[in-house]
Formats: C-alpha cells, structure tokens, sequence
C-alpha cells in the first residue's frame, strides 16, 4: 500500500477496502467521482468536457508487492502515481470507492479542513443550573461577583451569590457531577460566609480535569429589585475573570417575574444557568 503522505485523514475503511480488493485483483486504487461540471479554457470558458467515467485518484495505491516492485523496475520515463506504472507493465489495476474525507492537503485553507475533520465530531455537554436564596437584613447583595448596594442581603452559607451558584452548577451539571451541595455542603462550617467563586473556580477546574473547555455561559437573574442591567457588564467581566474565558463567551442578563410568585413580592431572587462544555 503505496500511500500520500499529504493525506492524512486516511481512515480504516478505506484502508479495509484497499486490502481486499488487492488479495482478489493484486491491484487496487480508490477513487470518486467528479461531481462538478468540467471545463477546459482560461479567461474564457472554450468547452464543457464530458465527466462520464471520469474519477478523482487517490491513495492508498495498492499492490501484490512482487508486482509493483516489476513494474518500477522496468519502467521507463516520467509517472504521476504508481497506477500509471502498474498500467505501463500492463496490470488492470481495479478501482475501489474512495472517501471525500481523504483529501489531499494542497492549500493552506485545506490544513484547517483536515485538522477539523482529524478532531472527529465535536463532544458537547449542556448543562442547567438553577438557585434562588432569601432576603434578610443587610444593605448590598452579592450577585455574579460584583457587590451592588440594596436595603436587604441575600441571605445563604455562604456569600449567597445566586447567580454564581446557578453557573457552578450548570457546569457541575454538564459533567454529571452533582451540585454545589455535594462538593461544598453546607454542614462544613470552613464555608460559612465562603466567596462563591471558589465553588465556580472548582467546577471550572473539574471541567478541564474531564478534557473540557468552557464554550459558553448564559445566566438569568429573576428579580424585581435591585436594577440588574447597570450591573451586567461588570458581572460578565467579574465571571469571564474567574473562568479565564472572554467576554464574548459570558451572558449575563435579568428579568422580572411580573410580581408572580416569591421574587415578585421581593422575597428574594432566583437564578438560572446554562453551560456549554466542548471536549479538548
């Protein structure tokens, strides 16, 4: 099996393929067909060729080795591929289905497609957090890390930051690796009053133990008060800072609840999150 080095996405396949054809025909080759209408011309299209019969040759060329090694031996004069040899002694060399896939790298661009196709089909895990927590007495509230100054607290074990706490979990959701409650449970007085980016550093870390970055976060503060959208800029950048992700990668947003419910009579304030995590 003669093969192009500039092919890299080679696949078992078709290598499979290859071998069976060459132990029954002693020589074998892919290739596909062409798809796109063809033209001869330069400036000017002169004619419209006829693609009937016409393949795309690709490798790997495949031979009884004693056949092959005969053929270069007597050939004379100039050859594109080792079929063109084989051809030359007088060999019918058979064509196998070739593969799109298996594409020769002759433009920068093509490194891009290869690399993509060599990665194989992305693994993604989505995953949803959510968290509510209490007013209590207190003038500021903790939310996505940015203290922002209100006549109650949220009240909680820790700093009660329920935006955070709602992305910690959705990430701990993503890797089917339980909550906050479980890596951190409340019964563990070290914390008692902890900053909650702690608990969202660990997810994050736990994420790239697992082989996965952070694509994206989107987070929803459901409040009536405080003001959230003053805010959001600067809890994107507080959260982008503690998962070393860029700005364009973290969502922060609010809404009301229309004065339904415990967060419309502004007993407290409710967090959702979701978090998309792609394999390295």
């Amino acid at each position: 099996m003669i093969h192009d080095s500039a092919r890299p996405c080679l696949s078992e396949a078709l290598l499979d393929r290859c071998i069976l054809s060459t132990l029954t025909h002693r020589a074998s080759a892919p290739a596909i067909g062409v798809t796109e209408t063809l033209w001869r011309g330069q400036k000017t299209v002169q004619e419209v060729l006829d693609r009937t019969d016409v393949l795309r040759a690709q490798t790997p060329q495949c031979f009884d080795y004693q056949l092959i090694v005969s053929a270069h031996q007597n050939f004379v004069g100039d050859a594109t591929d080792d079929v063109s040899v084989a051809r030359a002694e007088g060999h019918r060399v058979a064509i196998i289905p070739g593969c799109y896939d298996n594409i020769k790298i002759t433009e920068s661009s093509d490194f891009k497609w290869a690399e993509h196709n060599l990665r194989g089909a992305m693994k993604m895990r989505i995953g949803n957090g959510f968290d509510v927590h209490k007013f209590g007495p207190g003038n500021c509230v903790t939310l996505c890390g940015v203290l922002i100054s209100h006549g109650s607290t949220l009240i909680g074990h820790s700093d009660a930051d329920v935006g955070m706490h709602a992305i910690t979990d959705a990430i701990y959701g993503a890797l089917a690796k339980g909550d906050i409650g479980q890596h951190f449970p409340d019964s563990d007085p070290q914390w008692k009053g902890a900053d909650s980016s702690i608990f969202l550093k660990h997810a994050v870390s736990l994420a790239h133990e697992f082989g996965y970055n952070i694509e994206n976060i989107d987070c929803t503060i459901i409040c009536e008060f405080p003001k959230i959208s003053p805010h959001t800029t600067a809890m994107r950048q507080a959260l982008a800072d503690i998962m070393q992700l860029d700005l364009d990668r973290v969502s922060v947003k609010a809404t009301t609840s229309e004065q339904l419910g415990f967060t419309g009579r502004g007993e407290g304030i409710a967090a959702a999150a979701s978090a998309a995590l792609v394999h390295t």
